[in-house]
């Protein structure tokens, strides 16, 4: 059997970093995680073969080589998928769908042969038992969370990692929490399924193996929702592990809120080679916490909160939302506030989309205020909001187009970097796409950019006060030129 995978190419948004990989010459910021463990799952007697369109352009000869072409999808490449889809029937080629577009959107893919509806560790033996009978059936279904002890090791082989910026992890699956807006609990259920510690040691050696030496995200969408198992079993073994090879990586993962209220899981993942975590703030608004049931975040100095895990040598990456009902017309001028006086570098800044599978969808749903018209972006509002809507996207893009203006960007990444406190073990790799991209920076940033002064005083401060922090320093350079033009683009495109 002969199986053309396929990841449809992402376009241009805030987390492609599109823009700044163009500085270290790779291709795309991470590898397709999701279809390289699907792969893992598959017959090894089967010829498999990954087309990743982010780093490869898929030729019409590799979809008539395959006797199915399976297909993984999140929300945002929807237009690329649809247009894989539409190229496999006209050359007769059958298809299997997975992954969450195709879960979260099935009525719109009828057209699929197979739709594998939940995680592939469920839908995927029974494909293949129907199919090795001569009887696949059109969609297979879900019939409970499984566990993730079986979970193979992703077929790292069909990959050339030299393409990419980073490489990646699943931990666990889940989230203890239920925030109104978000599809994980739906999608990954609300009890946090984890990996064995022999797991994520066997995960990390196969990629040292590659040759891999960088960073590593862990894509969980919660990495601390079970805060026992990685203080007492995980983060010991990775220390561990880390110790032995002299650090060869570096950690990035997503975390909630309450992280900073755990002084030793702080401590652990430090040690373990963590740098950064992303945290979904949403807003500075006790009402609007109260209405999208974020409780995590609710009565709390989040400054505070954010400054204390930066304190453990933790970048905090930010979340925030605009388009709660109970937004006020400052909830623009509070957040800008808020993202200056934090110190968070990279803040993400959408506007509230409600997502099918969530309790927000259900509810804008029965109050009648959803639009048929959606374009899985972040930036782009698909319900009726409360506040008059060129109010809110006037004010989005105000905050936007604020915070990544060179001076108040550059203001942040020095904020930041004074408070930086990194572990004694944390290094900057560098390699010769990083020394290329500091030239590239210096014509880029330094004389052909209308911030080009900002990015001059900020190289300097960091070479006389802390150059241990320099690289750091030109890295968030190359990361605001992109969100620059990403955000920028986005907010003047918006309706």
């Amino acid at each position: 059997m002969n199986i053309l995978l396929v990841y449809p190419e992402n376009p241009a948004t805030f987390w492609s970093f599109k823009y700044a990989l163009k500085f270290i010459n790779k291709k795309a910021n991470l590898p397709p995680l999701g279809i390289l463990t699907i792969a893992a799952m598959l017959p090894k007697d089967w010829n498999l073969k990954l087309v990743d369109m982010n780093t490869s352009r898929l030729k019409d000869k590799d979809i008539l080589r395959a006797d199915f072409v399976f297909i993984s999808a999140m929300n945002i490449q929807e237009k690329s998928a649809r247009e894989v889809i539409d190229r496999c029937k006209e050359l007769g080629v059958k298809t299997v769908g997975g992954g969450p577009l195709f879960t979260s959107n099935f009525d719109s893919f009828e057209d699929v042969d197979h739709l594998l509806l939940h995680e592939g560790e469920v839908c995927l033996p029974r494909f293949l038992d129907d199919l090795e009978k001569g009887a696949p059936k059109h969609k297979y279904g879900w019939e409970g969370f499984p566990q993730l002890t079986e979970t193979p090791i992703p077929a790292w082989n069909l990959i050339s990692p030299r393409k990419y910026a980073m490489m990646s992890v699943q931990y666990s699956r889940g989230c203890p929490f239920h925030c109104e807006f978000c599809n994980v609990v739906s999608l990954f259920g609300h009890t946090p399924r984890v990996k064995t510690a022999e797991q994520t040691i066997a995960e990390l050696e196969a990629i040292y193996g590659l040759g891999w030496r960088g960073d590593i995200f862990f894509v969980d969408d919660n990495f601390i929702g079970n805060k026992q198992k990685l203080k007492t079993e995980i983060l010991p073994r990775i220390i561990q592990w880390m110790r032995e090879r002299n650090y060869p990586f570096g950690f990035f993962t997503e975390a909630s809120i309450n992280i900073s209220d755990d002084e030793e899981l702080m401590e652990l993942m430090a040690e373990a080679g963590f740098d950064t975590v992303f945290v979904g703030l949403e807003t500075v608004d006790e009402e609007c916490l109260a209405e999208c049931k974020k409780v995590q975040n609710s009565n709390r100095d989040l400054i505070q909160n954010v400054k204390h895990i930066q304190s453990h040598g933790l970048q905090v990456q930010g979340g925030f939302i605009l388009g709660f009902d109970n937004d006020k017309v400052s909830a623009f001028s509070n957040m800008i506030a808020f993202i200056q006086n934090s110190g968070i570098v990279t803040a993400m800044v959408g506007v509230l989309t409600a997502l099918k599978g969530t309790k927000l969808f259900d509810r804008l749903k029965k109050e009648g205020r959803l639009l048929d018209d959606f374009s899985a972006s972040n930036t782009d509002i698909n319900f009726v909001p409360k506040m008059p809507l060129n109010d809110l996207m006037d004010g989005y893009k105000n905050v936007v187009n604020s915070i990544y203006s060179p001076t108040n960007y550059y203001k942040r990444i020095k904020l930041f970097l004074k408070n930086y406190r990194p572990k004694k073990h944390a290094r900057t790799r560098i390699d010769i796409s990083y020394i290329g991209a500091f030239f590239k920076a210096c014509f880029k940033l330094g004389i052909a950019s209308e911030g080009y002064r900002e990015f001059w005083k900020l190289l300097g401060w960091s070479l006389l006060k802390k150059p241990h922090v320099f690289v750091m320093a030109v890295k968030f350079s190359v990361y605001g030129y992109h969100f620059r033009k990403c955000m920028g683009d986005t907010a003047n495109a918006v309706r």
